[in-house]
C-alpha cells in the first residue's frame, strides 16, 4: 500500500517556542513510521534528522493583520500543489483534517487573559480560525489539555467525534541519562546549597503569568510556620524581573533562601537537583515545565488553571491550587512537603504518570489517528 502523505504546518518548525518545540519532537518521530512521507509547511525551520520533506510558505508582514490570513492562503496554495492524504495543522489555516490546538479561542485569549480589545490583527486571526474550525473541512481537533477544551467548547459546538485530546510528550531519556547525584551535588555546590536544603524549583521566563510572587510569599509564610521550611530554599530559573522579586523576598524576611540562577542550557540538572516544582500559573494550556519536572522525579505545585493538571492527582504526585490561592494555601503545601520521605514518594509516583507520555508513545497515538483516517478518506473516494 502507498504511503501516507502527510502534511504538517506551523510557521516556525523547531524554532524557540513550546509548540514549535512540541510540532518538532513530534514530527520528527512520525517521520520514522515507514507507512507516512512527511511533508513540513513552515516559514522558518530547524532541520533535524528525520527524512522531512520542507516547502517555505510565505507570510506578509505589513500590514500586521496580514499575516495571519497570508500564512493561510499560502500554506493552502503550497499544499495543494503537491497534494496531500492527510492535513495536520498546528497553526490556524482556512483547511486541514488535524488541528492540534495548542492555544486556546485567540478572542477568548485577547479579551480574558490578556483583558484587551480585539484589533485588526486579533480579528483576522479569529476569523482565520473560525474558518478552520467550522468550515466545510470539519477538522479533527486535538486540544493539548482538557483545559484547552473547555474553552474550545465555550466558543464552538464540537461533537465528541471531532474533539480528542492528546497531551505533548517528553523525552524520558533526557531526564533517565543524567548521573542524579552528580546533577545534584555539582548544582547546589554552584549556587551555595547544602545536600539537606529543601529545594523548591521554579522555572519559566514570564515571571509574573507564572505566579513568581506567590511562590515566594508561600515559602515566606511557610518558614514562619514550620521550623522544617527553613531550610527550603527557592532556586529561579529564567529570566524577568529579577530585581522586583529580590526585594519582595527581601521584604519577607526569606532574602537569604531565594537564589536566582537565570537562564540555564542544562535544565535537566536543575531538575535532577531540585526536590519539588512550583508553578501556579496564572494560565498555561498545558506546561512542558510540569510535564519534564514529574519525569525527573519531582513533585509539582500548580494552579487549576494549568492545563498539565490532567496528569496530577493531588496528594499522591503533587498538588493543585485553588485559582485563588493565596500566600497561606502555598505554604500549606509547601509545609506538607518539607517531609523528605514524602517528597520522595510522590516524586516516585508523578514519574510514573510522566514515562507513559514519552514521545514514542505519543507519536503512535498520533500515527494511529494518521492511519485511521486514511482508511476513511479512502473508502470514501
Amino acid at each position: 500500500m502507498a504511503k501516507l502523505k502527510i502534511a504538517v504546518v506551523i510557521p516556525r518548525y523547531g524554532l524557540i517556542g513550546g509548540a514549535e518545540t512540541v510540532v518538532f519532537e513530534l514530527t520528527e518521530r512520525l517521520a520514522g513510521f515507514e507507512d507516512f512521507e512527511i511533508h513540513v509547511f513552515a516559514n522558518r525551520w530547524r532541520c533535524g534528522q528525520a527524512p522531512v520533506t520542507f516547502h517555505r510558505v510565505p507570510v506578509i508582514g505589513f500590514p500586521r493583520w496580514l499575516g495571519p490570513v497570508s500564512f493561510a492562503l499560502f500554506a493552502r496554495r503550497r499544499i495543494r500543489s503537491i497534494g496531500c492524504d492527510i492535513i495536520h495543522s498546528h497553526e490556524r489555516i482556512f483547511e486541514m483534517d488535524l488541528f492540534t490546538f495548542h492555544g486556546i479561542p485567540h478572542a477568548t485569549w485577547i479579551r480574558e487573559a490578556r483583558q484587551k480589545r480585539l484589533s485588526l490583527f486579533d480579528r483576522a486571526t479569529a476569523r482565520v480560525e473560525q474558518k478552520g474550525i467550522s468550515g466545510a473541512g470539519a477538522p479533527l481537533i486535538l486540544p493539548v489539555s482538557n483545559l484547552v477544551r473547555d474553552e474550545l467548547l465555550k466558543v464552538y459546538d464540537l461533537p465528541d467525534s471531532r474533539i480528542q485530546v492528546v497531551h505533548p510528550g517528553v523525552s524520558v531519556r533526557r531526564f533517565s541519562d543524567p548521573d542524579r547525584t552528580g546533577c545534584r551535588s555539582e548544582i547546589r555546590k554552584l549556587h551555595g546549597l547544602t545536600p539537606e536544603d529543601g529545594v523548591v524549583l521554579f522555572v519559566g521566563m514570564n515571571f509574573e503569568i507564572k505566579r513568581l510572587d506567590l511562590v515566594i510569599g508561600g515559602l515566606a509564610e511557610a518558614s514562619r510556620n514550620s521550623p522544617d521550611c527553613r531550610r527550603m530554599k527557592l532556586l529561579v530559573v529564567g529570566r524577568g524581573n529579577t530585581e522586583k522579586y529580590r526585594k519582595l523576598a527581601q521584604e519577607l524576611g526569606i532574602a537569604e533562601q531565594v537564589i536566582f540562577a537565570g537562564v540555564t542550557r542544562e535544565v535537566e540538572k536543575y531538575y535532577l537537583a531540585a526536590d519539588i516544582l512550583a508553578m501556579p500559573s496564572h494560565f498555561d494550556t498545558f506546561g512542558l515545565v510540569v510535564l519534564e519536572a514529574m519525569v525527573a522525579g519531582l513533585p509539582v505545585i500548580i494552579s487549576e488553571k494549568v492545563g498539565a493538571k490532567d496528569l496530577i492527582k493531588s496528594g499522591q504526585n503533587g498538588f493543585v491550587l485553588s485559582d485563588s490561592a493565596d500566600a497561606s494555601e502555598m505554604g500549606a503545601v509547601l509545609a506538607a512537603l518539607a517531609d523528605p520521605d514524602k517528597r520522595h514518594q510522590m516524586g516516585k509516583n508523578a514519574r510514573k504518570i510522566a514515562v507513559k507520555c514519552d514521545w514514542d508513545h505519543v507519536a503512535s497515538q498520533v500515527a494511529e489517528i494518521y492511519r485511521r483516517l486514511g482508511r476513511e478518506k479512502r473508502i470514501s473516494k
